[in-house]
């Protein structure tokens, strides 16, 4: 087991990371930016380095910052998180030629499961379903195209091959808007991703989106942790996520679950990952692969009674997984509400100082955030500043629970979205369960402030 980790991320997840190496009996080196000096993880922390200045490609997206940082502590291994270089396969080379464990697959999954194009080719041999589209990369060629999308059937979707967090996507509905959708999402795929490359699917109209957790190890061990349903989105940005997910038949879910392990054997991959898929008409179509541990992991934590991130470091470290598929029994329900520093229906940032923090508690109440009262909320980085998660033993028990935990919750000095999620929790269509991925969307249509 290693002895000290640099945990090179900031916010909730660095905290989180941080608790896994103390039960772990690890050493844990935090690492943060000038805006994020008096965050609590920085004060509990036995050591800390600053790598720069608060904009992300000055901080936490500076390899050679981080790489330095590890290197004058004498650290072993590298946790990137979520987010930031979690997922960025260059890091992971970087890290491992400069003598550190990368804390998630190797270099050449990453890349593999990082474009979105070859992903999908490695998942169709693996006999993983997919949603019906193009072989791959889209030509350049206009009538080739339009002959692609009148074969899939409209809508059609446009995606970059290297794009992700809901960015790079444009649907098309009708073949006159398809070759100028085409273009224009190259070209805002090369700005954002650096790589111009896109694909096409078909446009599903009422997909659910629920995805499937597993955990692999560098022995050729695969298992998966059950499923969550993230299908509560804005702008393919989740918002509640719950597992299991409702009213979905359990031997679907341990059909597309051992795919997914075996699919993971098959590509050699180590690690926590998650294979998110839409779902519609009672079938799986797979759309991408997150190569990380997912902001939504402790409801599946929760349900298992396994600690995802401990797992994750001790596969890096060269253990075998300490269970196998048998072992794992799903118990209960459970939901996270993200909490978002934010305007609740207006979505716009709310950074400032949080001058009341007031956490729930009570059974099955679990928090997971970085802030406390008087920290301020700096405007550099993404809006979440806590999770909160709930279990109960069955649904109806966990949507009671969090309404009270919502109830509970204080937060003052800044807007933050729970007045959001309290109403979203005595929804009549969402307690029901089994909404789809725009209902959200509808719902804040309909519910203008």
């Amino acid at each position: 087991m290693f002895k000290k980790i640099l945990i090179a991320n900031r916010g909730e997840i660095a905290l989180r990371v941080q608790r896994a190496c103390r039960e772990l009996g690890i050493k844990a080196v935090m690492v943060y930016s000038e805006a994020d000096r008096e965050a609590k993880y920085v004060k509990l922390a036995e050591e800390a380095v600053c790598i720069g200045p608060a904009p992300s490609p000055l901080s936490y997206l500076n390899m050679p910052a981080i790489i330095s940082a590890a290197e004058v502590t004498d650290a072993e291994a590298i946790h990137p998180g979520y987010g930031f270089l979690s997922e960025n396969a260059d890091f992971a080379e970087r890290v491992e030629k400069s003598g550190f464990q990368f804390i998630g697959p190797t270099p050449e999954s990453i890349r593999i499961m990082g474009d979105k194009v070859s992903a999908k080719q490695a998942m169709i041999k693996a006999g993983v379903p997919c949603v019906p589209g193009s072989d791959g990369e889209l030509p350049d060629d206009p009538v080739q195209i339009r002959r692609i999308a009148r074969s899939v059937g409209y809508p059609v979707i446009i995606k970059a091959a290297g794009g992700g967090g809901g960015r790079g996507m444009r649907v098309v509905h009708t073949e006159a808007a398809l070759v100028n959708a085409v273009q224009m999402t190259k070209a805002e795929a090369g700005a954002a991703f650096g790589n111009p490359a896109v694909y096409m699917e078909k446009f599903l109209q009422n997909p659910r989106h629920i995805e499937i957790q597993v955990l692999a190890d560098k022995h050729r061990n695969a298992v998966y942790l059950g499923e969550r349903d993230c299908s509560m989105q804005r702008r393919h940005q989740k918002v509640i996520e719950e597992a299991p997910a409702p009213g979905i038949p359990r031997k679907l879910i341990d059909k597309i679950g051992a795919r997914c392990a075996d699919a993971c054997k098959k590509i050699g991959y180590r690690g926590a990952g998650t294979f998110e898929f839409l779902y519609e008409n009672g079938e799986f179509y797979f759309i991408e692969m997150n190569t990380r541990v997912q902001v939504e992991h402790p409801v599946t934590e929760l349900v298992t009674g396994i600690d995802i991130v401990k797992t994750q470091i001790m596969v890096a470290a060269g253990e075998k997984l300490p269970f196998t598929q048998r072992d794992i029994q799903l118990r209960g329900h459970a939901i996270e509400c993200r909490v978002n520093a934010e305007d609740p229906y207006r979505f716009t940032p709310s950074p400032g100082r949080i001058t009341m923090w007031h956490a729930p508690g009570g059974p099955g109440v679990r928090v997971d955030s970085h802030v406390y009262t008087n920290y301020f909320v700096p405007p550099n980085y993404d809006s979440m500043i806590g999770k909160i998660i709930v279990h109960g033993d069955t649904r109806e028990q966990a949507l009671a629970r969090m309404r009270t935990a919502l109830l509970e919750t204080v937060v003052e000095g800044i807007h933050t979205n729970i007045p959001l999620h309290r109403e979203l929790m005595v929804d009549a269509k969402f307690m029901d369960g089994g909404t789809n991925i725009h209902y959200l969307e509808e719902w804040l249509g309909a519910h203008k402030r």
